[in-house]
């Protein structure tokens, strides 16, 4: 069992605290200023090309993203883990609001045969496997803090008998 230094205790993000749903929405506020600030008839390049359509598509992709974007800060979904204090439960949840739970799991760390960390592409993913190699469901790289590895590595030393299978 690990110690209170050693132990990864808790992570939570939310859409509004995260990056991705502010960036959608000062994006989609762009391109709705764009549908109403520029002249479609004025839009030419030098050699006299027109494309006046791009204009309101500009305009409807920019109220779609708007909306989205104020749909997540609205709902403000949590994704997150915690190492549960009472019975040391290693418990995740994601796509939480006030209105439903989300997707959730928990494992106790004994029953946590290995961490996969795949760092082989632009996008690093993260699974976990509890005994019989089942891959549990819900526990990927959006609920843990970046850089994934160390993540692993941190729980690994407060638990040393979960293996890191890592590809770099």
């Amino acid at each position: 069992m690990g110690t209170a230094e050693t132990l990864p205790l808790k992570f939570e993000r939310s859409a509004r605290k995260g990056l991705t749903a502010w960036g959608m929405l000062l994006v989609g506020v762009m391109f709705v200023l764009a549908a109403y600030t520029v002249d479609p008839l004025a839009n030419c390049n030098a050699s006299g090309e027109c494309a006046p359509w791009l204009i309101p598509i500009a305009g409807i992709m920019g109220s779609g993203a708007t909306v989205m974007a104020l749909g997540l800060l609205m709902a403000n979904p949590r994704r997150g883990y915690c190492i549960e204090p009472t019975t040391g439960d290693l418990v995740w949840w994601k796509n939480r609001t006030t209105r439903d739970s989300g997707d959730a799991g928990r494992i106790h760390p004994s029953e946590i045969v290995s961490i996969w960390v795949d760092m082989r592409d632009e996008r690093d993913s993260v699974s976990l496997y509890g005994e019989g190699s089942d891959r549990l469901p819900y526990f990927d790289e959006e609920l843990l803090p970046w850089p994934y590895d160390r993540w692993a590595e941190h729980f690994q030393h407060a638990y040393p008998h979960v293996r890191i299978d890592k590809l770099d």
